[in-house]
């Protein structure tokens, strides 16, 4: 992966993670660098979503560690990895009517002190993240009234308003048509080539393979290959993880993955 001056985006040391009895993975070893774009892939119940709490800090690894910027997360002040790391869930639930806006200032609660108010600089950047996500216009829309794709953008915004060095995305195109899943990796992409760090969960393997500058394929198993895209995302292994043969076409320079 990509040398530089400041220290890895994230990294672990011989991870292991588990849910209850089943193994996601274990000895997992990697350096995620600025720059770099991860995707996890593998079939349902395979634990990505799992792992990549574990990657945030949210839930406690089975064994090993997991050092955000260079340090175990219990080395960073309370508060302070939400200025490093900044985490898409699946799901965004609504337990209160909050306007668009207000939702997306969620976004810059790690930079303000307790008793703070965002200020004009906080509403600009949440404005700006509005319009990047084509929401520009929704600011006093009502988040119940909201499509589905409409609040997963939405959810997207008040993470880029949180401006972390890592952005960790669980199924960041649910809900979203073409037009816009392609908008939102490209924006991802973008970012990851002006120094974030960015790991995705994806079920689509060829945008995985368009988009990811390396990929974690769990195999469902507890057994894990991690690499280069190029290197990972071959028929054998494809077919192996997902339970179902796929066979490469070629398109160009690029190569596309269909199921047989």
């Amino acid at each position: 992966m990509k040398m530089d001056a400041r220290p890895p985006v994230l990294g672990t040391d011989a991870l292991a993670v588990e849910v209850g009895r089943h193994r996601v993975c274990r000895d997992l070893d990697f350096t995620l660098q600025p720059g770099d774009t991860l995707v996890i892939l593998g079939r349902n119940g395979a634990g990505k979503s799992t792992l990549l709490h574990t990657l945030s800090g949210l839930r406690p690894p089975a064994g090993g560690s997991v050092l955000l910027s260079g340090k175990p997360y219990g080395d960073w002040p309370r508060g302070h990895e939400a200025c490093l790391r900044g985490l898409l869930a699946q799901s965004q639930p609504d337990y209160f009517s909050a306007t668009v806006l207000e939702t997306a200032l969620v976004g810059r609660h790690p930079y303000l002190g307790r008793w703070d108010w965002e200020g004009e600089e906080d509403e600009a950047i949440a404005l700006a993240a509005l319009e990047t996500m084509g929401l520009a216009g929704f600011a006093e829309r009502q988040v119940p009234t909201l499509s589905g794709g409409e609040r997963q953008r939405l959810a997207i915004a008040a993470l880029l308003v949180q401006q972390p060095r890592l952005y960790l995305l669980d199924e960041p195109l649910a809900h979203l048509d073409l037009h816009h899943q392609v908008a939102v990796l490209d924006h991802f992409r973008g970012l990851a080539k002006g120094g974030a760090g960015v790991v995705m969960v994806l079920h689509d393997i060829n945008l995985a393979a368009r988009y990811a500058s390396h990929v974690l394929l769990l195999d469902g198993e507890g057994g894990h290959v991690i690499g280069p895209a190029a290197s990972v995302l071959t028929v054998d292994r494809l077919s192996a993880a997902f339970g179902h043969p796929l066979r490469a076409v070629a398109d160009g320079d690029d190569t596309l993955f269909v199921p047989v």
